[in-house]
């Protein structure tokens, strides 16, 4: 299931999930996801608007039900992931799902000038060893657009590190949560591996 909260790529993640071989309904209920096999939340623009929405939405409980006790498999994609999150320097008044111990700052350019925010383009992705959904030691490229980054206070959280003017977290893994900064929908070969492999961790699950 893929959340429709008000704002995500949701046609885009629909369409690479079929091309792949899966399937996927866009959910525009919470009553939606009452019997999903695995969720999708998807999201672009800021941690505060994003929040508003699924709480008016009527979705946190809902998500909190199949995901923190149900253990269904979540993929947080862009603002998604950062949702995961407990607070955003870009809405600190705003609390997260609370999912992930783990923070949402800005980029910080420091001295180096040319660093332009937001990171958009082509990236890659150093996945770590207990990375399920980045896979192998391979380096893989992926398409961001954002201008703030996780922070994890668990290690063992962190699935894969990008370097844009410095280190950052751009995936999270957490027992049956997991997360990418990059646009997956967007990211072509790299992309639809990430979602063969969400898909096969849902298939074990049923």
């Amino acid at each position: 299931m893929i959340v429709n909260y008000g704002i995500g790529n949701l046609g885009s993640i629909r369409n690479m999930i079929h091309y792949v071989g899966g399937k996927a309904h866009i959910a525009s209920d919470p009553s939606d996801i009452k019997n999903a096999t695995g969720i999708i939340l998807p999201g672009v623009g800021s941690f505060g608007r994003g929040m508003d929405l699924l709480r008016k939405g009527g979705w946190i409980d809902a998500l909190n039900s199949k995901t923190l006790h149900d253990k269904v498999p979540t993929l947080g994609i862009c603002l998604g992931m950062q949702l995961m999150g407990r607070r955003s320097e870009e809405s600190p008044e705003v609390e997260g799902l609370c999912w992930i111990e783990a923070d949402v700052v800005r980029f910080c350019c420091g001295e180096n000038e040319r660093l332009r925010i937001p990171h958009m383009g082509w990236n890659i992705i150093k996945p770590e060893p207990n990375s399920d959904l980045i896979g192998d030691d391979e380096e893989k490229r992926f398409y961001f657009v954002h201008s703030y980054h996780v922070v994890c206070d668990q290690e063992s959280d962190i699935a894969g590190t990008t370097f844009y003017g410095q280190t950052f977290v751009s995936a999270i893994q957490h027992d049956n949560i997991f997360g990418l900064q990059p646009h997956p929908e967007k990211s072509h070969r790299f992309g639809m591996d990430v979602f063969r492999k969400f898909l096969n961790m849902v298939a074990e699950t049923c």
